[in-house]
């Protein structure tokens, strides 16, 4: 089934499509580019009498490797809509825009405020939704709109509606507890399908540097091979990578999987890794970190599927 603003394709293999390289095959897996396009997919689902998942980038999430079944909305528009207001601009971006490569647009553009997500993975829509962030910057930080589909209509939220907080957002409070299940069409919350954010204009040349320098630190800092990036989120005044490898756990494997020894909050797909063997790796570290020093990490990464 398709239209300019859907394409359902059935039996996918989901494991290319997250920055894990895990996960079985979706029953369906909706390509989204409009509010539209989300409300002809649950249409979809719901004739069918089928559960909906919603999968953004895939760079924070992890699949069962018995798939999913239902369908799997993925919101697919890239565009980006700039209004420019003398030395400010809203930039309106599409939820399916790759983050790393808007930013770097934006950047060399002349357009100061999300520099700090240079080379960040995942999609623009993953990044309001979880209030991505890095570097002393989050999404929160540049928001001044956000258009989710909501209950058959487009609604047009400013962040204060939004309850951002630390790597989270109302948006992701609302839909995260039945994720992993898979929702009722009746059930589904607000799917983010673009945001609006204010920048300010900069002089390309130090935007450029700056990129370069962000970009430089990513590098000295992420592992090498497939993983979500930081699995934990940091506990307050604490950072789970410190915790982890006082515990004593780097370089712990569990069949495919490994902390890395190069920055404890990563589990690296060493090739052949299952949703298990993060699910086994992430329990262990969650049990050591809480006997040695009374602390309970909690996962920042989305599950989808029964691999729990």
């Amino acid at each position: 089934m398709s239209h300019a603003d859907l394409m359902i394709q059935e039996s996918v293999l989901l494991a290319p499509l997250t920055s894990w390289r895990i996960g079985g095959v979706a029953q369906y897996v909706a390509n989204v580019r409009s509010a539209a396009g989300v409300e002809a997919a649950l249409a979809f689902a719901d004739q069918h009498r089928l559960p909906v998942w919603i999968l953004g980038g895939g760079s924070n999430m992890l699949i069962s490797d018995n798939g999913l079944p239902g369908v799997v909305i993925r919101m697919r528009d890239t565009s980006m809509h700039t209004v420019v207001q003398t030395d400010t601009a809203r930039v309106t971006i599409g939820a399916g825009a790759p983050m790393a490569g808007s930013v770097r647009h934006l950047g060399n553009a002349g357009w100061a405020g999300l520099t700090w997500a240079e080379g960040l993975p995942g999609t623009f829509g993953g990044a309001v939704y979880g209030n991505a962030g890095c570097y002393g910057g989050d999404i929160a930080q540049s928001v001044a709109e956000v258009h989710v589909w909501r209950a058959g209509a487009l609604v047009h939220h400013t962040p204060d509606t939004l309850a951002f907080a630390y790597r989270t957002s109302a948006i992701k409070r609302q839909n995260a507890p039945t994720m992993h299940q898979g929702m009722h069409v009746g059930d589904v919350g607000p799917i983010v399908v673009a945001a609006t954010v204010q920048l300010v204009r900069d002089d390309p040349q130090r935007l450029s540097a700056e990129m370069a320098r962000t970009a430089a630190l990513r590098r000295s800092k992420t592992p090498q091979g497939s993983s979500c990036g930081s699995v934990f989120k940091n506990p307050p005044n604490d950072s789970a990578g410190r915790l982890i490898e006082a515990a004593g756990l780097k370089g712990y494997t569990h069949g495919g999987a490994i902390v890395s020894e190069k920055h404890a909050n990563y589990i690296v797909n060493r090739g052949g890794a299952t949703s298990a063997d993060v699910r086994t790796i992430v329990a262990h570290i969650q049990s050591v970190v809480m006997r040695e020093f009374g602390l309970a990490l909690e996962p920042e990464v989305q599950v989808l599927g029964e691999v729990w």
